[in-house]
């Protein structure tokens, strides 16, 4: 059975020409899909019954199981999706959070279960990997939120013009440019005006750093990007996001500059978590300073939200706000990010899921910790 759900406009005008229809049904099968959220054959009414029943015969909307809706007391949702492995079966889920705010209303998506990054300061990479998501999975969590809001906010068909979802960011667990292929796909969808209409500039892609994935993203799909850069040189880089091991900020940072030939926005957002005495000192900010000063930009500065065993501490607010004025008297835009819906653990840095981890990470960190093997005798994959 095909699950249509993971296929954009193309590709489902190539599967109607496989069998034997006018590739037009695309276009129609979007709108039902996406725009107004249905699912049911029987309500597509501009779809020929016998195309239906050959659809009943041959494919499927299969979506990802909610497991848990839970909302905070400021407003953020939060659904833990079920994303059994697609080999054995085995359990696992991921979380997916919505943010409402005045003037918009942002969904963070998943688009792996786990990372394989290993960042020192997210939940989420404490975990370890299990798998990439497919496009269904990544999709079908826009598709899930949209029905959820719709039905709390007393609609049945709302169309996408009058979205409750007006941002999307691609910033909830794993790493999107290690999913490349099913993350293009589902961004894909997002923005075609068949299915949820939404504009580039509203499509946030939130990467590490995996300098000759963004390099492809510029010419295949160019959103608006965010770079999770967390630290001002390559020493301190290296050790709480490793891939810089790979990829070093000069590198990023010419690809931040290529990126933006073909971006729809004129910068490029850098992200910040605040570590106290780690990477948030006014040396640190002078740093920075230096090292985006050919890439236009503006920062969006995190607070470290704490979770069990991080070894880490929030910096303290007056820091925070020295660091940003450092860089507001260079002339860049800053934001300091809010904490949402902190009581459910759905804010940046703390989803968590249930990823059955198989890179072992759990195991090697206890080990680490207790004393029992040397962090540099582990190899990649051990």
């Amino acid at each position: 059975m095909v699950n249509l759900l993971n296929l954009n406009q193309p590709q489902l005008a190539d599967y109607f020409t496989s069998i034997g229809e006018k590739p037009f049904r695309a276009k129609q099968l979007m709108r039902w899909m996406h725009h107004y959220g249905v699912l049911d054959l029987d309500q597509m009414t501009d779809i020929a019954k016998v195309l239906r029943e050959k659809l009943r015969q041959e494919a499927e909307f299969k979506l990802p199981d909610v497991q848990l809706e839970q909302i905070s007391d400021d407003g953020t949702r939060k659904w833990l999706i079920g994303t059994n492995n697609l080999k054995d079966g085995t359990a696992n889920s991921v979380e997916t959070v919505f943010i409402p705010e005045d003037d918009r209303g942002t969904l963070c998506i998943s688009s792996q279960v786990g990372c394989a990054l290993e960042c020192t300061f997210c939940s989420t990479g404490r975990q370890g990997f299990n798998r990439n998501l497919s496009v269904s999975e990544i999709i079908g969590q826009l598709w899930i939120a949209n029905h959820s809001l719709r039905q709390s906010e007393g609609y049945n068909m709302l169309p996408a013009s009058d979205r409750i979802i007006s941002n999307v960011v691609m910033m909830g667990m794993g790493e999107p440019l290690a999913n490349y292929d099913n993350v293009v796909t589902a961004m894909q969808i997002m923005l075609d005006d068949s299915a949820y209409g939404l504009s580039r500039r509203r499509v946030t892609l939130s990467t590490s750093g995996m300098v000759p994935a963004m390099d492809k993203l510029k010419e295949d799909c160019p959103v608006a990007l965010a770079v999770s850069l967390h630290a001002p040189n390559d020493a301190l880089r290296d050790e709480i996001v490793p891939i810089n091991k790979k990829y070093p900020i000069k590198d990023l940072m010419a690809a931040c500059e290529r990126y933006l030939v073909k971006a729809p926005r004129d910068f490029v957002t850098f992200e910040y978590v605040m570590l106290d005495g780690v990477n948030d000192t006014l040396e640190h900010a002078r740093q920075l300073l230096d090292v985006v000063r050919n890439v236009p930009c503006k920062f969006n500065l995190i607070p470290f939200n704490p979770f069990p065993n991080s070894g880490y501490g929030t910096s303290k607010p007056m820091q925070v706000r020295a660091f940003r004025d450092m860089l507001m008297q260079a002339g860049y835009v800053v934001t300091v990010r809010k904490t949402r819906g902190e009581d459910i653990d759905a804010a940046c840095g703390q989803l968590a899921g249930k990823v059955l981890d198989k890179t072992r990470r759990t195991e090697r960190t206890i080990a680490i910790q207790s004393g029992a093997i040397e962090r540099d005798a582990l190899q990649p994959g051990q």
